[in-house]
C-alpha cells in the first residue's frame, strides 16, 4: 500500500499492456531526442520549439506585453492595409543622379546593400563593386587607385535603402548608372533599382575586371537610351497584375525571374517596335534582354520596395518593412520604429556551388534582394517555385512547407500574389517582428552565392534565414518607443 491508497492490481496490467505496445512519442524540443528515438525504431512526431525572445527573461516580458497590445494591432492594420493597396509602376528609367537627391549633388558618393558599414568592414564582393563603380565613373584609373580613394574617404559610402532605392547583392549604384524608376500609384512614393547585368562574373558579385567595366559603359549608353524609350512607350506599365502572372508561371521573384522577364520582353518589343529607334539598337538591346533570366528581378525589387515603403513610418507597427544584408551583417527595420536599423552577423548560405567551389570560397549572405521576402516572395513563394529548392537537395514538398510556415510569422496573405500548390491562397506577407521573437520561425530567404574576395564574382545559389537577434533587438526597441508614446516623451515612427 502506498501512503493513503489501496493498490490496484487492474493498474499494474493496464501499464504492462501499455509498455507491450508500440510506442507512439512526441518530442518537443532537441531534435537530438527524436532522432534517437527513430534510430531506436518508435515513431516519433517532433515539434520544434524554444523559449521566446532567445530565452531572454527580460525580453520575453516585454514581448508577453506586445502580444495583443491595442496600440500595435490598429498600427499594424493601417500599416498592412497600406502595403496591400500599393499599385508600382514602372514609370521610366533614368541616370541615378537624376533621380536619387544623394547622387545629384556633385558629391562622389556610391550606395550599396545592407545597413551601414565602414568601407574597412565591407567583404571582399562589395569592396570589389565599390572600386569598380569608382572606375565606371571615371574617379580612378586603376583598380588600385579606385581602392585607395575608397579606403581614404573621398568616396561617401552610404546604404540604397537611405535614399529610396535598392541593389542586389553588392548593391552599387553609382551617379551615372540608369535606375529604374518604380512609383506606387496608390501613395505617390517611388522607389529605385540598378540594371540587371546578368550571371557570372558581374558588379555585383564583386567583379571588377575589364570586361564588367565596358559592359556597365553599354549599359549605360546605347542600352540605357534604348530602353528608356521602351519604358516610356509602354503600353501598360503596371507590375503587380504581371508579377502575380509570373507567380503562376514558375517564378518567385526572387531568384527565379524568367516568367516575369519574357512578359516584361513582350511589352518592351512592342514598345521599341512603335518608336522610331535604330533597328540595330533595337535588336541589341532586346537581344539583351532575351539572354538574361534574371532580368526582370531589379525590377521586382523596386516593385517591392514601393510596397513596403508605403506601410512604413506607422507609429507602434511591429511589421517589418526592410530586410538587408551587407556581406558582413544583417539588418532590419520596423514600420514602427523609423529609421532604426536592428542588426546581426549574416548567416552563411546552404546552397548549390558552382564546379570547383566550395563553402569555404563564399562570402555571408549579401543584398537588398531580400526585399522581395519582405514584400511576401522569394522564399515565401517557394510554393509558387519548386525549381528553388533543388539548392539545397529539397522537395516541391518542402517549397510548399516552407510557404506555409511562413504564414505563421506574417500579419496576413497578400491576395493579389496567389499560389496554386496552396489552393491559390495569398502569398504569407507582413512579417510581424512580435510573431518571429516569439515563435522562433526565421524568415527563410532564396538567395545568389558571391565568392568571399573581390574580383570573382558568383559561384553560386542557395537558400538562407535572417538571424533572430534582429528581431529581439527590433522588439525591445518598439516597446521602449511604446512606452516613450505613453509618457508623451517619443513617436515611435
Amino acid at each position: 500500500m502506498v501512503r493513503g491508497h489501496h493498490f490496484r492490481p487492474e493498474g499494474g496490467k493496464q501499464m504492462k499492456s501499455l509498455f507491450q505496445q508500440d510506442l507512439k512519442v512526441a518530442n518537443v524540443g532537441l531534435q537530438g531526442f527524436a532522432d534517437n528515438i527513430a534510430a531506436a525504431g518508435s515513431q516519433v512526431s517532433h515539434l520544434s520549439w524554444a523559449p521566446p525572445a532567445g530565452a531572454d527573461a527580460a525580453l520575453g516580458w516585454k514581448l508577453a506585453c506586445l502580444v495583443g497590445d491595442a496600440r500595435i494591432e490598429e498600427a499594424n492594420r493601417i500599416a498592412y492595409e497600406r502595403y496591400l493597396a500599393a499599385q508600382p509602376r514602372l514609370v521610366d528609367l533614368v541616370l541615378a543622379k537624376d533621380a536619387i537627391a544623394g547622387l545629384a549633388q556633385g558629391e562622389r558618393r556610391i550606395l550599396h546593400s545592407g545597413p551601414p558599414i565602414a568601407w574597412a568592414d565591407m567583404c571582399g564582393p562589395q569592396q570589389g563593386a565599390i572600386t569598380g563603380a569608382i572606375l565606371y565613373e571615371g574617379w580612378a584609373d586603376s583598380l588600385d587607385a579606385a581602392e585607395k580613394m575608397a579606403a581614404s574617404g573621398k568616396v561617401a559610402l552610404e546604404p540604397c535603402h537611405h535614399h529610396g532605392a535598392v541593389g542586389p547583392m553588392a548593391g552599387i549604384i553609382s551617379p551615372s548608372m540608369p535606375v529604374w524608376v518604380v512609383e506606387n500609384a496608390d501613395r505617390g512614393n517611388r522607389a529605385y533599382c540598378n540594371l540587371n547585368e546578368g550571371l557570372g562574373k558581374v558588379l555585383r558579385f564583386g567583379a571588377n575586371s575589364t570586361e564588367v567595366i565596358e559592359r556597365l559603359r553599354w549599359l549605360g549608353g546605347e542600352f540605357f537610351t534604348t530602353m528608356q524609350v521602351a519604358v516610356r512607350g509602354l503600353s501598360d506599365a503596371n507590375l503587380k497584375p504581371l508579377m502575380a502572372q509570373a507567380l503562376h508561371m514558375g517564378d518567385e521573384l526572387h531568384n527565379r525571374n524568367a516568367a516575369a522577364s519574357a512578359l516584361l520582353f513582350k511589352r518592351f518589343t512592342m514598345a521599341l517596335l512603335a518608336s522610331k529607334v535604330d533597328s540595330a539598337a533595337i535588336q541589341r538591346a532586346l537581344a539583351f534582354v532575351a539572354g538574361n533570366d534574371h532580368f526582370f528581378l531589379n525590377i521586382s525589387m523596386a516593385a517591392c520596395k514601393s510596397m513596403t515603403d508605403a506601410a512604413h513610418g506607422v507609429p507602434g507597427s511591429s511589421m517589418v518593412t526592410v530586410m538587408a544584408r551587407n556581406g558582413v551583417n544583417f539588418g532590419i527595420r520596423l514600420s514602427g520604429t523609423g529609421d532604426q536599423w536592428f542588426q546581426a552577423s549574416a548567416n552563411p548560405v546552404d546552397g548549390l556551388y558552382f564546379p570547383g567551389y566550395t563553402v569555404e570560397d563564399a562570402a555571408a549572405d549579401l543584398g537588398d534582394s531580400a526585399i522581395t521576402e519582405t514584400n511576401g516572395l522569394g522564399g515565401f513563394a517557394m510554393a509558387a517555385s519548386p525549381a528553388i529548392v533543388q539548392f539545397v537537395g529539397g522537395t516541391p514538398a518542402d517549397a510548399t512547407a516552407n510557404s506555409r510556415r511562413m504564414l505563421s510569422i506574417t500579419l496576413g496573405s497578400n491576395p493579389a500574389f496567389t499560389l496554386p500548390p496552396l489552393n491559390f491562397g495569398g502569398t504569407p506577407a507582413g512579417i510581424d517582428a512580435r510573431l518571429v521573437a516569439d515563435s522562433g520561425v526565421l524568415p527563410i530567404i532564396n538567395t545568389g552565392i558571391a565568392h568571399r574576395k573581390a574580383g570573382v564574382g558568383q559561384i553560386g545559389a542557395g537558400i538562407t534565414t535572417a538571424p533572430m537577434a534582429c528581431f529581439n533587438e527590433a522588439i525591445a526597441a518598439l516597446a521602449a518607443e511604446l512606452d516613450a508614446i505613453a509618457a508623451g516623451k517619443g513617436s515611435a515612427a
